[in-house]
């Protein structure tokens, strides 16, 4: 009996708690539904919802609207997460498996390139993709992706690492022996294996990226190539009797593509990071 009642009690515990943790998330969709003389009030939810917040804030910005910004932001995601998981795979496949010269002395140099602040590089950085021409494009996301670096790049490429290390090498020397190239290997042996890291490659690179409003801001100049980070900062900006109860829809609606992948590929993202701890 006395089990089951510090059992109830903790359950109670941990629902109050929850409960608290929520309790930001369940006032911002309530915020999200009312006018703007509504937001000083008390109450959690409005008395009457304004679901044309969601209907206006979609077309507020003049000569737009957020499925221009969308598609722009999908767009992006999809070129970053393909070049990452080419370089990174890759990079950490010849790593973990090959022998080559100075790879002690390479291998030390990626980490610390991982160990330096991302902020020593923003005036360099913007310095040569001015140079190079590539300020208002999408190129000062997707090259440096595309060498396995960029945005957490260099982390992705240590996770792997320790991923391929940790699968047996007999398989590469049956591979071999029924005449399997060392591409071959990394394609048909390696990657299968190695599914969780990369799914757990893929959701940190989305999210990372969906959120990397300081380099949109940087690097993109045109509306008509902005991302949703930069149109919510548009909507904040562009009017001169705020309406926050469309700013805080559009930036609800804007949490939902990052919820939606975490929520179905949460399995192989645990997966992958307990994996990668224990092969590591």
């Amino acid at each position: 009996m006395t089990i089951k009642w510090s059992q109830a009690v903790r359950h109670l515990f941990m629902i109050a708690f929850s409960l608290l943790m929520a309790y930001p998330v369940l006032w911002w969709i309530g915020a999200s539904l009312k006018s703007n003389s509504e937001l000083s009030s008390p109450n959690l939810f409005p008395s009457t919802p304004q679901w044309s917040n969601f209907v206006k804030g979609w077309n507020s910005v003049p000569g737009h609207s957020f499925t221009d910004f969308y598609l722009n932001t999908f767009g992006l995601e999809i070129a970053v997460l393909a070049v990452t998981l080419i370089s990174s795979t890759l990079v950490a496949f010849g790593f973990g498996r090959l022998n080559f010269p100075l790879k002690t002395f390479w291998f030390s140099l990626l980490m610390v390139t991982l160990m330096l602040p991302g902020q020593v590089l923003i005036i360099p950085q913007y310095a040569m993709f001015h140079q190079l021409g590539w300020v208002n494009t999408y190129l000062p996301f997707i090259v440096p992706h595309l060498l396995a670096s960029g945005a957490g790049g260099t982390f992705f490429v240590f996770l792997l690492i320790q991923f391929v290390r940790g699968i047996p090498k007999e398989l590469d020397e049956s591979a071999k022996i029924d005449g399997c190239s060392w591409f071959g290997i990394y394609w048909r042996i390696v990657m299968p294996l190695t599914k969780p890291a990369i799914v757990t490659v893929m959701i940190f690179c989305f999210l990372w990226n969906w959120d990397d409003f300081l380099g949109h801001l940087l690097y993109i100049n045109s509306v008509d190539k902005y991302t949703v980070g930069l149109a919510l900062r548009m909507i904040n900006d562009s009017q001169t009797g705020q309406e926050w109860g469309q700013l805080l829809a559009m930036s609800l609606v804007s949490i939902v593509p990052a919820t939606l992948v975490f929520m179905f590929l949460q399995k192989y993202f645990v997966e992958g990071i307990a994996t990668t701890g224990i092969k590591g």
